[in-house]
C-alpha cells in the first residue's frame, strides 16, 4: 500500500508540476490552458486510481467509477489540446465545443451512474466488473478521443517542418507510450481479462505523455537558462520535500512534512511565475528593441532620401530661377526696349517671386547640410557695424514701399567678432526683412551695441507682435504663426537663423510684450 501510494504521489507531482509550468508560461495561451486542465484531470485520475486499488470492497465501486469519472475529461481535453496545439487562441468554433462539451458531461455522468458498471465485486483478488448498457459510449468517447488526438498528431507530425516537427516528435513518441500502456493496462486487462494488477502503475505511465507534451509546448522557451535552472531547483526541493513526507514514521511529522511541502509548493510557483514574467518581459523587450531598431534604420534612410532629394531638386531649381528672374530684370529695366507700366510691374512680380522662390532653396539647401552636419563656416574677423549698416541701406527700399521708417543704430563703429560673412549676413537680413514684413505701419529699429565683451544686435519693430505661447516654439523648424496665413513664409529662416548663430557660439532669442504690441529680436556673439 505505501509502495502504491508512493507511485502515485510521485507521479502526481510530476504530472501537475509540468502542468503549472506550462501555464505560467503563457497564462493567456489557450493550447496552455487546455494542458492546465488535462493535467489536473490527470492528477485527479491517479489519485482515484489509487483509492481504487487500497480501498474496502463496499466502497470498491465507487472508487472505480471516479476512476471513469476522471478519465473521460482527461481523454476528450487531450483531443482538444493537440488539435489547438500550437495556436494561443482557440482554433474550434462555438458549435463544436458546446458539441464535445455536453458529449463529454453526459459521459461523465455516466460513469457515476449504474449504467457503465452496475456492479463490482472481487473474487480470488480478481476484481469482476458488472458492465452496464452506456460502456460501450464510455469506450467510443475516450477510446475515441485518444484516438483521434493520436491521429492528429501523426498528421501534424508529417506535415510540420524544423522546429515544429521536432515539438510534434516529443509528443507523438510521449503520447504513444503512454496511452499503449493506459490502453492495454487499465482498460483491456481489467474488462477482458478481469485483471487489476497493473492499473497501480497507470499515473506512472502517464509521465511521458505529459512531459512530451509539456516539452513541446515550451520547445522555444527552454533555451532559457534562467527559466530552466529556477524549474529544475523548485522540482528538486519539492521531491526532496515530498520524499520527506512519505518518509515520516509519525503523525506530527507527517503533518509537518506536509505543510512544509505545501508552503515549498506555493513559492515554487510564485518563483517560476516571477522568473517567467521577468524572461517574457527581458523578450518582449528585445523584441521590441529590434522593431525600433528597424524603424530607425528605416527613418535614417527616409531621411537620406529626404536630403537628397531636396538637395537634387533644390539645384535643378536654381538654375532656371535665375534665368526666370535674369529675364524679368532685363524687361523691368528697358533693356529689351521701353515696355508699359503694367508690363514692368508683371515684370517685377516674377523678379520678386523668383527671389522669394530662391530664398527658399536656399533655406533647404542649408537645412540639408546643417542635419547632415557638413554646414562649412568661414570665420573671419568682420566688422558688425559696417555689415548690419550695409544691409539696412539694401532693405531701405522695401521699408519705403510699405511707409516703414526703418532706422539704424550702432554704438561704435568698429565692432568685431568672428565669424562667416554669409551666414551671419543671412541671420541679421532675415531678421531685419521679418520685422518688415510683420510691420504694417510704424517704426522697424536696428541696433548694434556691445555688452559683457558680446556684440548685441537687435531689431524692434511696432508690427503685430506675438502671444507668449507662440516664443518658445518660434525657432523650430516650419513653425509659423498660425494666425499669420497672409503673410507668406516657410517657417525654416528662424531655424536656420538659430543654427548658425549657435555655430558662431552664440544665442538668439525674442522677445514680445503680446499680439499688436510690436516684437524684438536679438543676437549676441563673443566679441573678437
Amino acid at each position: 500500500m505505501a509502495q502504491d501510494l508512493a507511485y502515485t504521489l510521485v507521479a502526481s507531482f510530476g504530472i501537475f508540476f509540468m502542468g503549472i509550468v506550462v501555464y505560467f508560461h503563457d497564462r493567456l495561451s489557450a493550447t496552455n490552458r487546455l494542458f492546465f486542465l488535462m493535467s489536473l484531470s490527470t492528477v485527479f485520475w491517479s489519485l482515484a486510481n489509487y483509492f481504487s486499488l487500497n480501498t474496502e470492497s463496499n466502497m470498491l465501486l465507487f472508487w472505480v467509477s471516479l476512476v471513469l469519472f476522471f478519465a473521460a475529461p482527461h481523454a476528450v481535453i487531450f483531443c482538444l489540446f493537440v488539435y489547438n496545439f500550437p495556436n494561443r487562441n482557440f482554433a474550434f468554433n462555438r458549435l463544436l465545443l458546446g458539441t464535445v462539451m455536453t458529449t463529454l458531461i453526459f459521459t461523465m455522468w455516466a460513469t457515476v451512474s449504474p449504467f457503465v458498471f452496475s456492479n463490482i465485486y472481487v473474487s480470488q483478488s480478481r476484481v469482476i466488473p458488472t458492465i452496464g448498457i452506456l460502456m460501450p459510449l464510455f469506450a467510443l468517447v475516450v477510446l475515441g478521443s485518444l484516438i483521434f488526438g493520436l491521429i492528429i498528431i501523426i498528421k501534424k507530425y508529417h506535415e510540420a517542418k524544423d522546429v515544429e516537427r521536432t515539438q510534434w516528435k516529443y509528443m507523438l513518441v510521449g503520447v504513444s507510450l503512454s496511452y499503449s500502456l493506459l490502453i492495454l493496462t487499465n482498460f483491456l486487462f481489467v474488462v477482458i481479462l478481469g485483471s487489476s494488477y497493473f492499473t497501480k502503475f497507470g499515473p506512472l505511465f502517464m509521465l511521458p505523455a505529459v512531459f512530451g507534451m509539456g516539452y513541446a509546448i515550451m520547445r522555444h522557451r527552454l533555451l532559457n537558462a534562467k527559466a530552466v535552472a529556477t524549474e529544475i531547483l523548485t522540482f528538486a526541493i519539492l521531491s526532496i520535500s515530498l520524499f520527506e513526507v512519505l518518509v515520516a514514521d509519525n503523525a506530527w511529522k507527517l503533518i509537518l512534512r506536509i505543510n512544509l511541502f505545501g508552503l515549498f509548493f506555493l513559492f515554487g510557483v510564485f518563483l517560476i511565475r516571477s522568473v517567467v514574467g521577468e524572461v517574457e518581459q527581458r523578450e518582449k523587450l528585445e523584441v521590441l528593441t529590434k522593431e525600433l531598431a528597424a524603424a530607425n534604420e528605416k527613418l535614417k534612410e527616409l531621411d537620406r532620401l529626404k536630403s537628397e532629394f531636396l538637395s537634387f531638386a533644390s539645384h535643378q531649381i536654381k538654375a532656371p530661377l535665375a534665368a526666370i528672374k535674369g529675364f524679368a530684370t532685363l524687361i523691368y529695366d528697358g533693356t529689351y526696349g521701353q515696355v508699359s507700366d503694367q508690363t514692368k510691374e508683371g515684370a517685377l512680380k516674377i523678379k520678386n517671386s523668383s527671389d522669394r522662390l530662391t530664398q527658399l532653396v536656399i533655406n533647404f539647401i542649408n537645412i540639408r547640410k546643417i542635419e547632415e552636419g557638413k554646414m562649412e563656416y568661414k570665420f573671419e574677423k568682420i566688422n558688425c557695424a559696417d555689415l548690419v549698416k550695409e544691409i539696412n541701406i539694401e532693405l531701405e527700399p522695401l521699408a519705403r514701399n510699405k511707409k516703414i521708417d526703418l532706422s539704424f543704430e550702432s554704438v561704435s563703429s568698429d565692432i568685431f567678432v568672428s565669424a562667416d560673412t554669409q551666414a551671419l549676413r543671412q541671420v541679421f537680413q532675415n531678421l531685419i526683412e521679418n520685422a518688415i514684413k510683420y510691420t504694417d505701419e510704424g517704426f522697424v529699429m536696428v541696433r548694434v551695441e556691445t555688452s559683457d565683451n558680446q556684440m548685441v544686435f537687435s531689431v524692434s519693430d511696432s508690427g503685430h507682435g506675438m502671444s507668449q505661447e507662440l516664443l518658445p516654439q518660434l525657432f523650430e523648424e516650419f513653425h509659423r504663426d498660425k494666425d499669420e496665413k497672409k503673410i507668406e513664409g516657410s517657417g525654416l529662416g528662424l531655424y536656420i537663423a538659430k543654427q548658425i548663430v549657435e555655430a558662431h557660439k552664440g544665442k538668439i532669442w525674442a522677445e514680445s510684450g503680446g499680439e499688436g504690441k510690436g516684437s524684438a529680436f536679438f543676437v549676441e556673439l563673443p566679441l573678437a
